[in-house]
Order: structure tokens, then C-alpha cells, then sequence
């Protein structure tokens, strides 16, 4: 019996033996697998540093909608606003995230192409974005509210000139595209307006049509709903061609300012130090969302147009847009403290 004992305990003992690496394989292998949910789980935080309602809000929405579906298990993607200091707060806020893939930062072009050209200190280098990608595009258009008279372009300069710096304009905050397209018009046309930064689109839209103030050079975008309904006038497009969206509409280049060429990009940045693969990662993600017709056809619809810049290209595009605002920044001689 004490022999018989003694052989069951060698060969359980040796069966354990061979049995721990497979036991250990089993539990790396679990583990990895938990890892891996709970990181498909945490939801995707894009930040909009501009207050809800505004064009990137609007669109970011739509596409986090579709994104949604590549983050199964409980996870999402959420829109969340940090707007202030002409995006500032929000970019920073992301600039200093985990790299993981988790935190984005969706943006017109301030925090992403202009904001260092302004500000002599900001807490967060926007030369260090890792671009996913430019989606989208609207050209800005200059829009005037009840209190202006002017039916077209000319007639607005003539009017500026009868009243020097007595015609307000308002801006999506300082530095904005907003802003530095109403300087770039002033330039051009050799007359002054006063400016009025609002925080974001939405209070700057509702104040033009309260008559609060009298000039916004807006992206198309978020214009064309208050234009079509008879609020607010559209007078021209700074683009090269008329917009699809609005095709009655003249181009400034039609009125005879040519130069008066003015985009506004959307687009969609990582921190710092996010990887190659989590920059593809996720923009496959919003590749995919913005294949579908039903979002292409509503961002058409609010005139924006879609883009879908691969994360080279866009690099290459913000740069290009960077230097084209910092000699607008240098000429006109706006800074921001």
C-alpha cells in the first residue's frame, strides 16, 4: 500500500510538472485577452475645443455616430466640449493625454496651424500633433446681418469706406480663421471694422442676427442654414469656385478680389507621442465612418466637403495652411498675449 501510494504521488507530482507551462500559456493567454477588451471597451474621448453647435462639433458627431461601431464591448466614442482661448484649453488638455489612442483632439485650424503664431507662450506645441487626418473642408463666406445694407461686395466696401471703423465684425475668438480672414478682407479692400470675439460660431451667429454686430466671416457650413431661411445674407464665397451647396452665390474672385481665398479644414490629431499604429488604427476607423453615403451626403448638405486625407498627406496640408496664415498673422500684425 505505502508503495502504491508513493508511485501516485511521483506521477501526479510529474503531470503537474508538465502540465504548469500549458497552465501558464492559459493564463497569459487569458490575460492578454482581458487586456485587450478592456482597451477595446474605454471609450474613444475626441475633444472639440470650441462650444457645442459649431461646424467641427456638428461634424465630429455625425462621424463618432458610425465610429461608434468599431468599439464593441461597451465602448463608444464621446464628444466632449472644452472650448476657451481660442482652443487652447481643449488642445492642451489632450496634448498632455495618454498617448494611447484613447484621447483625440478635433479641430479647425487654430490649435492646429495658426495658434503658434499668435500666442508668444502656449503650453502645448502644435508642431507636435500626430495627424490622423483632414476630413473636411468648408470655404469661408462673408455673411452680414440686419443692420448692413449692402447687397453685394462692392456695395459693402463703399459702406465700410462711408463709415470708418464704425461697422462691427465678429470672430469665432482671437485668432481665429474668422478673424484673420476679416483682416485679410480689411487689407484687400483698404477699410477698418471693429472686431468682437465671441467663443465659438453659435454666439456669434445669434448675436449677427440680433443686430448686435454687423459682419461674420463664418465657414459656409454653418452660414447657409441662416441664409437660406432668410435671416442672414451670404454676399460672397472665398473660394475659387462657387460652392455646390449654394451655387447662386458669388465668389469674391467674381467681384473682383481675387485674392480673397479663405479655407477653413477640419481635422482630427493625437498626441505627441501616439503610434504609427494607433494613428492608422483610428484612421481607418474614421475612413470607414466617412465611406458611408449618408454622412458624405449630410456633410455635403451643410456645405462642408469631405476630405479623408491620409495622416501624410494631412501633415503635409496643415503645413501648407500654417505658412499661408503666418503671413497673414505678419502682414496684418496680430498677436495674442
Amino acid at each position: 500500500m505505502l508503495v502504491y501510494a508513493h508511485f501516485w504521488r511521483v506521477k501526479l507530482s510529474t503531470n503537474l510538472r508538465r502540465a504548469k507551462p500549458c497552465f501558464v500559456f492559459f493564463l497569459g493567454s487569458l490575460l492578454t485577452t482581458q487586456i485587450a477588451f478592456a482597451q477595446i471597451a474605454k471609450p474613444l474621448t475626441v475633444i472639440v475645443p470650441f462650444p457645442a453647435g459649431g461646424t467641427i462639433d456638428v461634424l465630429m458627431r455625425l462621424l463618432g455616430t458610425k465610429m461608434s461601431a468599431d468599439f464593441p464591448g461597451g465602448g463608444s466614442v464621446v464628444i466632449e466640449n472644452k472650448a476657451g482661448a481660442s482652443g487652447n484649453i481643449g488642445a492642451e488638455f489632450v496634448y498632455r493625454s495618454e498617448a494611447n489612442g484613447k484621447t483625440l483632439l478635433a479641430s479647425p485650424p487654430g490649435s492646429i496651424a495658426i495658434n503658434h503664431h499668435l500666442y508668444k507662450k502656449l503650453n502645448y506645441d502644435p508642431t507636435r500633433w500626430q495627424p490622423i487626418t483632414v476630413f473636411a473642408t468648408a470655404p469661408n463666406v462673408l455673411v452680414v446681418g440686419p443692420t448692413i445694407p449692402a447687397k453685394n461686395v462692392a456695395e459693402l466696401v463703399a459702406y465700410l469706406k462711408a463709415n470708418p471703423g464704425k461697422v462691427t465684425y465678429a470672430s469665432q475668438g482671437n485668432g481665429s480663421t474668422s478673424h484673420l480672414t476679416a483682416r485679410m478682407f480689411m487689407q484687400l479692400t483698404s477699410t477698418e471694422m471693429l472686431h468682437v470675439p465671441y467663443k465659438g460660431t453659435a454666439p456669434a451667429l445669434f448675436d449677427l442676427m440680433a443686430g448686435n454686430v454687423d459682419i461674420f466671416f463664418d465657414n459656409l457650413s454653418s452660414a447657409i442654414p441662416f441664409h437660406q431661411s432668410g435671416k442672414l445674407r451670404i454676399l460672397a464665397v472665398a473660394d475659387r469656385q462657387r460652392s455646390k451647396a449654394l451655387p447662386q452665390v458669388l465668389t469674391f474672385a467674381e467681384q473682383k478680389l481675387p485674392s480673397m481665398q479663405a479655407t477653413t479644414f477640419f481635422t482630427l490629431v493625437a498626441p505627441p507621442e501616439a503610434s504609427s499604429a494607433t494613428v492608422d488604427t483610428i484612421y481607418k476607423s474614421v475612413s470607414q465612418a466617412l465611406s458611408d453615403t449618408e454622412i458624405q451626403n449630410k456633410f455635403l448638405e451643410i456645405g462642408v466637403q469631405p476630405k479623408m486625407l491620409t495622416p501624410e498627406q494631412s501633415s503635409k496640408f496643415i503645413r501648407d495652411e500654417s505658412e499661408k496664415w503666418q503671413m497673414v498673422i505678419k502682414s496684418a500684425n496680430v498677436s495674442l498675449d
